[in-house]
């Protein structure tokens, strides 16, 4: 599994968590709802930038969205 996968999969767990939709999320970081999606899907890699603002969003570490779950 590639990092674009697992953040993919922690991005979606934690929206979730969080009770987001990707809308509300996408509007918290400063970012387009496809992208968040696509992102998401795996179909885009995040730049670090992009990381920063998703993480603050959702108020997790950067690294939370980049770990593998054992």
């Amino acid at each position: 599994m590639d990092l674009k996968e697992i953040m993919a999969i922690n991005l979606r767990r934690i929206r979730h968590e969080k009770n987001l939709t990707q809308e509300e999320l996408a509007h918290r970081a400063g970012l387009s709802a496809r992208y968040i999606g696509a992102i998401e899907r795996a179909d885009k890699s995040a730049s670090v930038t992009v990381v920063g603002q998703i993480s603050t969003a959702l108020g997790v570490e950067p690294a939370e969205l980049l770990i593998k779950a054992k």
